[in-house]
C-alpha cells in the first residue's frame, strides 16, 4: 500500500508515532492516498512493524495538523490541500518566527545577530542539501532560544513540516530564497531592527509557500474535484 520505508536516519530519534504520522504523511506526499482515502492502520502499524496504538497517536496529532479527518465509527481519511492552505501555513510560519525575532531582540545580550550572520555565511557557502538543512534549522533555532519563550516553541510544533523528507532536493529553489532571506533577517538583527527582522521573515516565507505550491501542483496534491 504506501512507500518504501523511510530510510533510517528519518526514522533514528523518533518515536513510534513520530515515525508513523511521518509515513502517513509520506504516503499522502507520494501520491499512494488521496484526499479522501481511507487511512488503514493495521497497514500503516505492518509496514513500521509496531502496534496499532501509535498510529492511532498519529492519527490524532495529524488530524490536529490538518492531514486527515478522523470521523467516528469509520475511521481516518486524507484531507483535502488547497493552494489558499499552503500559502496560509507558510504565512503562519513567517508570522511566529517574526514574533520570535522581535522577542529575541528584546530578550538577548546583542550577540544574536552576529550569530545569525555567521549561519548565514555557512548557509550561503554549502551546496549540500542535508547541509544546507542543518543549517537552516540551526538558524531558526539561534532565534527562537534567545526568545526564550515556551509558547513559541508549542505553536512551531502544531506547524508540522508540510514536504516529508528532503526539503531542499524537492524545493531546490527554496534555497536561493533563504539564502537572501536569512541574510536579511541577520542584518536586521545586528541593527536590532525587530520590526525588519519580522517583515524580512514574512517575505521569505511567502516566497518559499509559492514554491511549495508549484511542487504540490506537479504532485497532483491539491483536491480539483470542487472545480
Amino acid at each position: 500500500m504506501g512507500p518504501a520505508p523511510l530510510p533510517e536516519r528519518q526514522l533514528k530519534r523518533r518515536s513510534s508515532g513520530e515515525a508513523a504520522a511521518l509515513y502517513i504523511r509520506k504516503m499522502i506526499f507520494d501520491g499512494y492516498l488521496r484526499p479522501g482515502a481511507r487511512v488503514h492502520q493495521d497497514d500503516v502499524a505492518q509496514a513500521l512493524g509496531v502496534s496499532r496504538i501509535p498510529v492511532r497517536e498519529a492519527l490524532v496529532a495529524l488530524e490536529q495538523q490538518g492531514w486527515v479527518t478522523i470521523e467516528p465509527n469509520r475511521g481516518a481519511f486524507v484531507a483535502a490541500f488547497d493552494e489558499r492552505s499552503v500559502h496560509d501555513h507558510y504565512e503562519l510560519y513567517g508570522l511566529v518566527y517574526g514574533f520570535a525575532a522581535k522577542k529575541a531582540l528584546d530578550r538577548s545580550d546583542g550577540v544574536l545577530g552576529e550569530k545569525l550572520g555567521q549561519l548565514a555565511d555557512d548557509y550561503e557557502r554549502t551546496d549540500d542539501a542535508a547541509e544546507a538543512q542543518r543549517v537552516a534549522l540551526a538558524f531558526h533555532a539561534a532565534l527562537i532560544e534567545a526568545a526564550g519563550s515556551p509558547r513559541i516553541d508549542v505553536v512551531l510544533r502544531a506547524l508540522s513540516a508540510l514536504v516529508p523528507g528532503d526539503f531542499y532536493e524537492l524545493v531546490p529553489d527554496a534555497k536561493v530564497l533563504q539564502r537572501v532571506g536569512f541574510r536579511a533577517i541577520a542584518d536586521a538583527c545586528r541593527r536590532r531592527d525587530g520590526d525588519a527582522a519580522a517583515d524580512e521573515y514574512s517575505r521569505m516565507m511567502l516566497g518559499v509557500a509559492s514554491e511549495v505550491v508549484r511542487l504540490f501542483r506537479r504532485r497532483g496534491l491539491f483536491d480539483t474535484s470542487a472545480g
